[in-house]
């Protein structure tokens, strides 16, 4: 009887034990079998985060009951809460599915979808894949251009022989981070939004998930990115 309890205590302080100490999560992302390229994957709990590399596969600290988000600008957005079977599998798969307005104004053999097609095939794969080979085929086959005496790629002598320097391109990711930081007082986090400062990067990876960054990448308002910083901000509140 002894022997039965002292193995049963040590079960449990195992168990409570991985319970509680962090472990490398070692993942993947995928959608439909295809691996996902720089998902931004977030483990909002421990206030750390990573990214997908070209193969899907992530690793990242974790441990049981912390919520992890995944984001994707084509996909829905994903949030899953470990548990103490995620952590003891050797390698954690997650499936993201695409958002469904992405296909909206597809084209295919040069006719557009409308709202009600698209609803109807999105969830189908064999149509998706049709449209897409369909879509490649007539991209490949509007390229297609008869010869007409000129000489491809050949000097233009009304141009400079040597190039321009080209313009340093400032990277897409950080712009509507450095927007904000821009627009907003350097307290706005902390007093406004009641944000803490670990949270801030994840906040930010958060709001610029959301297809509306963009817009106001476009046209910059500071009185439109105040609303859309509140409103994102009670998005944030509950996913805590």
């Amino acid at each position: 009887m002894k022997a039965k309890l002292l193995t049963t205590i040590s079960i449990f302080t195992y168990q409570l034990s991985i319970s509680q100490t962090e472990k490398v999560l070692n993942g993947k992302v995928i959608s439909q079998n295809i691996p996902l390229n720089k998902v931004e994957v977030i483990n909002k709990t421990a206030q750390t985060s990573t990214s997908t590399n070209e193969f899907g596969e992530f690793s990242i600290l974790a441990k049981e009951q912390d919520s992890l988000l995944f984001f994707s600008k084509d996909y829905l957005f994903t949030r899953l809460k470990l548990t103490l079977k995620d952590l003891e599998k050797n390698y954690f798969i997650v499936e993201m599915n695409q958002k469904a307005e992405e296909l909206e104004n597809v084209t295919v053999a040069r006719s557009v979808f409308n709202k009600t097609e698209i609803k109807k095939i999105a969830n189908n794969k064999e149509e998706i894949n049709e449209i897409k080979n369909r879509k490649q085929f007539d991209e490949v086959t509007s390229k297609v251009m008869v010869y007409d005496g000129q000489i491809k790629n050949g000097l233009n002598f009304n141009q400079p022989i040597f190039d321009e320097p080209k313009k340093k391109i400032e990277p897409r990711d950080d712009r509507f981070k450095k927007l904000v930081i821009a627009s907003c007082p350097p307290d706005f986090f902390s007093e406004n939004l009641k944000i803490s400062p670990q949270e801030k990067e994840i906040f930010l990876n958060f709001c610029k998930a959301d297809p509306k960054s963009k817009t106001l990448l476009e046209k910059s308002n500071n009185l439109e990115l105040l609303d859309f910083l509140y409103a994102k901000n009670e998005e944030f509140k509950k996913l805590k």
